[in-house]
Formats: C-alpha cells, sequence, structure tokens
C-alpha cells in the first residue's frame, strides 16, 4: 500500500533510510557518523516528497521523490527491503507512485548498481511504458550514472 510519509510515519521512513544507506555505502564510500547513522543523501523538505510501500502492516519500501516542474518528477531514492525483494513489492510501488502522479519522470542509479538498473528496466517494460530512453550522464552529484527518462501517464498499472 503507498502512503505518504508524514510526521506519523516519519520515523519509520528514517530507520528504513538508514538500512538504505547502509546497503549503498559499498558503492557511495559514505561511512556513518560518530552517533552511528549516516548522512541522508536526500531530506525530505521543500520539493521532496517521501513515500512508504506497507505489505500488510510490515513497511518493506521507501521512496524519496522530487517534483521540479507541475508534471516533472525524479526518484531520488528507492529502496526495498532485501528480504521482500524479488516478490514484485518494488515494481507495484514504483507503478503506483507513477499513477498518482503522472509526467516526464527521470530515474538514475549509480555506478556498481547494475542491480538496481535491471530492476528499473524491467519495471518499466512491466508497466508497459515503450517511450523509455536510457543513457549514461554524468551527474553533478553522483557522476557517472545510469538515467533513465520516460513518461507516464493515469493508465500506468498500481
Amino acid at each position: 500500500m503507498l502512503t505518504p510519509v508524514d510526521t506519523h510515519n516519519l520515523s519509520v521512513y528514517l530507520n528504513l533510510a538508514q538500512a538504505y544507506e547502509a546497503e549503498f555505502s559499498v558503492l557511495t564510500d559514505k561511512s556513518p557518523g560518530a552517533d552511528g547513522l549516516f548522512a541522508l543523501d536526500t531530506l525530505l523538505e521543500g520539493r521532496v516528497t517521501g513515500y512508504l510501500w506497507y505489505e500488510n502492516e510490515t513497511p518493506v519500501g521507501l521512496a524519496a521523490i522530487a517534483q521540479h516542474q507541475e508534471d516533472e518528477f525524479e526518484v531520488c531514492e528507492f529502496y526495498i527491503v532485501p528480504r521482500y525483494r524479488k516478490a514484485g513489492f518494488g515494481a507495484r510501488f514504483a507503478q503506483a507512485i507513477w499513477a498518482q502522479l503522472p509526467g516526464l519522470w527521470t530515474i538514475k542509479q549509480i555506478a556498481g548498481a547494475q542491480y538496481a538498473t535491471q530492476f528499473w528496466r524491467r519495471t518499466i517494460a512491466s508497466a508497459g511504458i515503450k517511450n523509455m530512453k536510457e543513457d549514461i550522464y554524468q551527474d553533478p552529484f553522483w557522476g557517472t550514472v545510469t538515467r533513465q527518462q520516460l513518461r507516464t501517464d493515469n493508465t500506468v498499472a498500481g
């Protein structure tokens, strides 16, 4: 179930974000601070909204979505708890977000995250999106990334 992050579930999002940062630390070369916590690269403020995905009562994923224009969005962070991967939760999560926020989307994966690139290619294809463009892009923050750009509309399965 797609759930926007608000004051009532922000702590759930922040807890999952720590697992996400820890998993990607091998690629980002980040270490936790003296308090044992990772600094988050994407904060839920301004035009960035957080979402959680629940399976029954269990939070199994998070997403941070930036809205650049009225119908232009970017997936800044996307994470599914490893135990719940390869069961379709991630694809349903992404497609539910696209259905709620139709428009032009950008998704990027950092170098070394080929499994994430494969996930996004499968998810885009399973949603029936045929207008996806993919390239290698020099991101000012992340360096070399694989980037997908696509347009969704309200017909995306959710």
